[in-house]
């Protein structure tokens, strides 16, 4: 819905006017309660105001062994980016732990990118597998009902050719 969202009173059912995410009015001019809400005084209730308003997903959910590959893929490339860190400030530094630190960085670098191309391969498996059902084109299915018949012309000049041929090279049994 954007910035402006309609909002409903929980009492009263009615919906109200158009609040912007903070909470004021979207026109901003001061806002009308209905009788008795909004204000508190003594034994009255504030009014409801929930903390966010659920929308729908932009885009579907990614299936839970791409998901799961992903969150493995950035964890990895996360403790990957904190070893080349600590390993470029122990080499500052001029520490021992530099050289361990450096070799375990590269050897990270490496597991990071197979974690990537797992979350890749992980991908296009799901998608051959479970993925979108492929539905040819109407274009692709003309195309294939052209070959088909031209195959079965092919076939069927080929079976009388060998007809003629066998009928006129055929012995007499007499």
């Amino acid at each position: 819905m954007g910035t402006a969202e309609r909002r409903e009173g929980p009492e009263d059912g009615v919906a109200g006017e158009s609040m912007t995410r903070r909470g004021l009015p979207a026109s901003g001019g001061v806002r009308s309660y209905p009788r008795g809400a909004g204000v508190t005084t003594g034994h009255q209730q504030p009014e409801y105001r929930p903390l966010w308003v659920e929308e729908p997903a932009r885009r579907r959910r990614m299936p839970d062994p791409v998901r799961t590959a992903a969150v493995r893929a950035v964890i990895i490339i996360a403790v990957t980016l904190m070893q080349a860190m600590v390993a470029f400030l122990c080499t500052l530094a001029g520490s021992w732990l530099a050289l361990p630190m450096v070799i375990s960085s590269v050897a990270s670098t490496v597991v990071a990118t197979w974690g990537a191309l797992d979350v890749w391969v992980t991908r296009q498996v799901w998608n051959q597998r479970d993925g979108v059902v492929s539905v040819p084109s109407s274009t692709a299915r003309s195309l294939r009902r052209e070959r088909r018949a031209a195959r079965r012309q092919a076939k069927a000049a080929r079976r009388d050719r060998i007809h003629r041929q066998g009928s006129a090279g055929q012995l007499s049994h007499s």
